[in-house]
């Protein structure tokens, strides 16, 4: 027999989790009822949380306003809303390629993070954004940064009893990009994914990967070069050179496998062509897309 307890604050849920640490968290579920449906996930106690209004929402934080806070249960639809989207424009890019219309209404910022997919598409954006994960338990609050909490193939850091609130992303001064190779042009798996968001106070450019490694990975030797060669005042379209060196280099960080989606090689060859369209298209001249 399946128990769901309907948890209507976080405290509700914190309280039930402390019950039963190994209870199923579960806000839109589009993840967890494949799983289900199929077969591979057996369902003990559920703890819903999609009624918790806590987890809904985004507000900006520090003192410049230059830090925003998602609650975990933000929708995909949420992020994609234009007061947000001009606020991290690649998340919101990410966020428009999951599925259909009625999965991205019911699926979760917190869910796509606790899944921890190697395709999960917001992965790569919260990647490049050094994004920090709030997690709460009837112990309190702790916050680790993506990097720590994403771990492996579908493991994450959580441990029993803890949920997650919220995420933590700067908001950055510069264009922002992601990009997304599939099987298909809609509703898809990512075979790759790329993340660019550009930092022009911070000169600096993070690149993320998704789909080609266990975890979301930096292209670190990608960004010194992008950091060293592009024009962080003028945002003019680097040199070809400079832009087939970064393309080797971001195709380099990827640890691609074969698979039924894709090989490695194709997956290598894809993280260049997205790298080569990403930083043209955010080194085009055109001004900074966030405030």
């Amino acid at each position: 027999m399946v128990t769901v307890t309907i948890a209507t604050s976080i405290d509700d849920a914190c309280a039930a989790l402390d019950s039963d640490p190994g209870a199923l968290v579960m806000a839109g579920g589009t993840d967890l009822m494949v799983e289900v449906n199929r077969g591979t996930r057996l369902v003990g106690n559920v703890v819903a949380v999609d009624r918790v209004p806590e987890l809904r929402g985004w507000s900006l934080e520090g003192d410049r306003s230059d830090v925003l806070r998602l609650g975990a249960g933000t929708t995909c639809a949420d992020l994609a809303e234009p007061s947000l989207a001009k606020l991290v424009p690649a998340l919101a890019q990410a966020a428009r390629t999951v599925g259909s219309p009625q999965i991205r209404n019911a699926a979760t910022l917190g869910g796509n993070l606790a899944t921890a997919s190697p395709a999960g598409d917001t992965l790569p954006v919260l990647a490049a954004l050094d994004a920090e994960v709030e997690l709460r338990s009837s112990a309190g609050t702790r916050r680790l940064p993506l990097d720590e909490f994403v771990v492996g193939v579908k493991v994450n850091a959580l441990v029993p009893g803890e949920l997650i609130t919220a995420i933590r992303v700067p908001v950055l001064n510069g264009p922002q990009e992601f990009l997304k190779v599939g099987t298909r042009n809609a509703m898809v798996i990512a075979v790759t994914s790329l993340a660019l968001v550009v930092d022009r106070p911070g000169r600096t450019v993070r690149v993320a990967l998704g789909s080609v490694a266990p975890v979301p990975v930096r292209a670190i030797e990608a960004e010194v070069l992008a950091a060293e060669r592009c024009d962080f005042d003028g945002m003019s379209v680097p040199p070809d050179e400079v832009v087939e060196r970064f393309a080797i280099l971001t195709a380099d960080a990827a640890r691609p496998i074969d698979d039924h989606r894709g090989s490695a090689a194709y997956r290598r060859h894809a993280v260049s062509v997205l790298a080569r369209r990403a930083i043209r298209r955010a080194f085009s001249g055109v001004p900074s897309v966030a405030a």
